[in-house]
């Protein structure tokens, strides 16, 4: 008996609900439910299914006339802290040093792992004399890690490339 009352009361629910979207104009890109706005600006009223807009937000582009997208996208906002040439070159140079250092750890790391590696077919360890799988998983680790640190040196070295030549200290 609960069920017979429920049904009707949940038919009127889910009908009531499927007209309550209001017609929707679109406009190019933008969309409207205002028919006198939609009809002296020819959009197109939008069939079939409901219709959600969500806003996004509007890139602040260059005042300039002419100027390009990308130059106002890279450009330091107006608004930022602006640093002192001196202070930005001290930077520059512990972002240098640390970069060296950076390196310098990798090559030694590099020179480890070849020596260990030895062209593939690095010594055998006690626990892999009866286990051969077990000795293919660790030459195939050190060829990753092989990779893995040549490609984190050519990352550094890119770094580096892009700070420019290093300065004399003075």
């Amino acid at each position: 008996m609960k069920y017979a009352l429920l049904i009707p009361l949940m038919a009127t629910v889910f009908a009531g609900s499927s007209f309550s979207q209001e017609r929707i104009y679109r406009c190019g890109n933008e969309y409207t439910n205002k028919v006198p706005a939609a009809q002296t600006r020819g959009c197109k009223l939008m069939e079939g299914g409901n219709v959600t807009v969500v806003q996004g937000t509007q890139v602040a582009l260059s005042a300039a006339p002419g100027a390009r997208v990308g130059a106002a996208a890279s450009a330091t906002p107006s608004s930022g802290p602006r640093v002192a040439t001196g202070e930005q070159k001290m930077r520059d140079s512990d972002a240098r040093k640390i970069l060296d250092h950076e390196l310098k750890m990798a090559q030694d790391r590099h020179a480890e792992l070849l020596k260990e590696f030895k062209s593939g077919a690095p010594d055998k360890r006690g626990d892999e004399m009866q286990n051969q799988q077990k000795y293919l998983e660790r030459v195939n680790q050190l060829k990753a890690s092989l990779a893995r640190n040549e490609g984190d040196m050519a990352g550094i070295r890119r770094e580096l490339d892009r700070l420019g030549p290093a300065t004399a200290a003075k």
